[in-house]
């Protein structure tokens, strides 16, 4: 029972990401595995399951149903990397989310849109809560990314456009979603099953939203 209520833990801390994540018992203090072999978390839209494999054999350790979220796609043109973007900003400001965005296959005037909002392109921007840089990074989400500089625009904008880009692909382009992911962290979002009830979250949405269509007229 305590393996399976830690490997939960783990699926729960997991539930916002789709794919499949592979452990070892090493990395999951306090489980004690009958025999040896991997711990896989297979993680669908509708259900989280962890396999513990030994040689050809794969069992069902622990599996979740999780609560489908309600989307509504954007559009092919949340993934126009080569959009044109015409916000006010410093050339080589302008420059460098050209190039995340070309590298990382997300619109420019999306990231331009964030990068606005988050620190109105200032590199050097540090929140009450720590989020760092032009994107608003918290440090561990850059380490994460591979950011040795935070407080470097190159690194921390292809960095905001790669997470940006994960946040697309899992909430398959809903551009609600993404924001309020970015904004508050994708657990949020599976948590409420949409849009958290934040106040700062649901203003946050908003106004990168309009400041986004608007880029597009």
């Amino acid at each position: 029972m305590k393996t399976k209520l830690t490997i939960a833990a783990l699926l729960v801390s997991s539930s916002a990401y789709a794919g499949v994540n592979n452990f070892s018992a090493a990395d999951v203090s306090g489980v004690r595995l009958k025999r040896p072999g991997r711990v896989v978390i297979s993680n669908t839209s509708s259900r989280i399951t962890a396999f513990h494999f030994f040689g050809d054999v794969k069992e069902a350790l622990v599996s979740l149903k999780t609560a489908p979220l309600s989307l509504n796609p954007f559009g092919a043109v949340l993934f126009n990397s080569n959009a044109r973007v015409t916000t006010a900003m410093p050339a080589y400001m302008s420059e460098i989310i050209a190039d995340a965005s070309r590298a990382h296959g997300v619109d420019p005037r999306l990231v331009a849109a964030v990068a606005h909002r988050e620190s109105r392109f200032n590199a050097n921007a540090v929140s009450p809560v720590g989020a760092c840089g032009v994107m608003q990074l918290m440090p561990a989400t850059a380490r994460y990314l591979g950011v040795n500089d935070i407080f470097d625009s190159r690194q921390n904008v292809f960095a905001g456009a790669r997470y940006l880009r994960t946040l697309l692909d899992t909430f398959h382009g809903d551009l609600d979603l993404t924001l309020a992911a970015y904004n508050a962290g994708p657990g949020a979002v599976r948590k409420f099953n949409g849009v958290p009830p934040y106040r700062e979250t649901q203003a946050y949405v908003r106004n990168v939203r309009a400041v986004y269509e608007a880029s597009l007229r």
